[in-house]
């Protein structure tokens, strides 16, 4: 559902500009927790949780992306993951302060405040943004990617009909996928290797980690020694992370440090793909084009974690799920060295 309104939403920015998308967003986010704080229904559940939050999500996610994206084009890796790492983190400054407010005020009433301070937030950080203007250069200087130009880049229909673009979706679907597979069990994984509650939590804290540092360090990386060999490098560290993830799961020590690792691989996708997706199809349409390379993430959304759950209710393990989700990892590795996307990857690296 994210994953829709993140397209929508991109389509709207290419054509109104940053600001309207990026209000209607933070509105309709904070509409949703203030609805929610009234439901007494399912179906009421299903339209402002479901429907008018991930409308908000979707619109608000899109906008500080491609904005930071085209203004600073020679560390687009660096900016956009920082923007995904500050999405992340955002949940494990709200989370605890949410789990406290519903103890001492009830659930409804921390929405109804979370509603407003989401407004009030939002409002403010509407106003700083905007695109750069056309022919945009940073401090003056030339660019060193030929598509860095707002003006420049390919439209979507240019950008699907490219056999690359394919591989590119495909690859980012089996990589998201195996990291889904296994961060969608995470606590009954934790808690199957006979761990407490309490270590389970400790596991949560732990990957919310790795994933912020993934975004942001995958991106620095990426813009230093380019998106394709980034994404090689973490997918490679995916499919030997697994399952050593799953063979050391009883001892504490190495269960915390593997981890770190498949979420840092798992977060760095996301910092990394966008930078890649404006690099080789320009910053013009971004909104729209990210968008649908986008959809690959919601389909993994599906897939991960009913493939993760499926297996161990049919084997009574999670070892398959992690050997399958490291031969993923793989898949996506070997679509990424198909010859016209490694060629590719030399004009990024030399960003």
């Amino acid at each position: 559902m994210v994953a829709s309104w993140f397209l929508a939403g991109g389509w709207l920015q290419d054509r109104l500009g940053p600001r309207f998308v990026a209000a209607l967003g933070g509105i309709l986010f904070s509409v949703a927790f203030f609805w929610g704080s009234t439901i007494h229904s399912l179906i009421g559940f299903y339209l402002s949780i479901g429907v008018c939050l991930g409308m908000g999500v979707g619109f608000g996610y899109v906008v500080p992306m491609t904005v930071g994206a085209k203004w600073f084009p020679d560390r687009r890796g660096l900016i956009v993951g920082l923007m995904v790492a500050g999405s992340g983190l955002g949940s494990g400054i709200f989370g605890p302060l949410a789990s406290h407010l519903i103890e001492q005020f009830g659930w409804r009433n921390t929405m109804r405040v979370f509603s407003v301070i989401f407004l009030a937030m939002t409002v403010v950080a509407t106003l700083l943004l905007k695109d750069p203007p056309d022919g945009y250069r940073p401090d003056g200087g030339p660019l060193s990617h030929p598509d860095a130009a707002i003006t420049s880049g390919s439209s979507t229909a240019e950008m699907i009909r490219s056999g690359r673009f394919w591989v590119i979706w495909f690859a980012y679907c089996f990589g998201v996928t195996s990291g889904l597979m296994v961060i969608s069990q995470l606590v009954p994984f934790v808690r199957s290797a006979g761990r407490t509650a309490a270590i389970a939590g400790f596991a949560i804290a732990i990957g919310a980690f790795g994933n912020a540092m993934g975004r942001i360090l995958s991106g620095w990386m990426s813009d230093l020694a380019g998106r394709i060999n980034t994404l090689r490098f973490v997918l490679l560290l995916s499919a030997v992370a697994m399952p050593l993830l799953f063979a050391f799961r009883e001892r504490l020590l190495l269960l915390s440090v593997l981890l770190a690792i498949v979420y840092y691989c798992y977060g760095a996708q996301f910092s990394v793909y966008p930078s890649l997706s404006a690099d080789f199809y320009g910053t013009k349409h971004m909104g729209v084009n990210y968008g649908v390379l986008f959809m690959a993430w919601g389909v993994a959304g599906v897939l991960g974690p009913f493939l993760g759950g499926q297996i161990f209710v049919r084997t009574g393990s999670y070892r398959d799920a992690f050997l399958i989700s490291a031969a993923l990892s793989l898949v996506s590795l070997a679509l990424l060295s198909f010859s016209e996307i490694a060629s590719a990857s030399k004009v990024v690296a030399s960003d």
